[in-house]
């Protein structure tokens, strides 16, 4: 037998809960100077781009949001 370990699941509601903490993960990275390559690779970007696939009409595309930020953290 073998064991296996999985990541718990959550629920749209709980990532719904922590949108602002993924927003927030993903400007520090911008601010950190990485990449998109190495964004898109985050657990932020994943959750982000579940949340838009679920609920595209309330959530926008992780590319969409970086480019936000990005061109934010250009103005700064």
């Amino acid at each position: 037998m073998t064991n296996t370990l999985t990541a718990p699941t959550l629920t749209i509601g709980e990532l719904e809960a922590n949108y602002s903490l993924y927003c927030k993960a993903m400007r520090l990275l911008i601010r950190e100077g990485k990449s998109l390559n190495k964004i898109r690779r985050t657990v932020c970007w994943e959750r982000l781009q579940t949340l838009h696939n679920c609920l595209p009409g309330q959530y926008r595309d992780p590319g969409y949001l970086y480019t936000l930020l990005n061109r934010e953290q250009q103005l700064a």
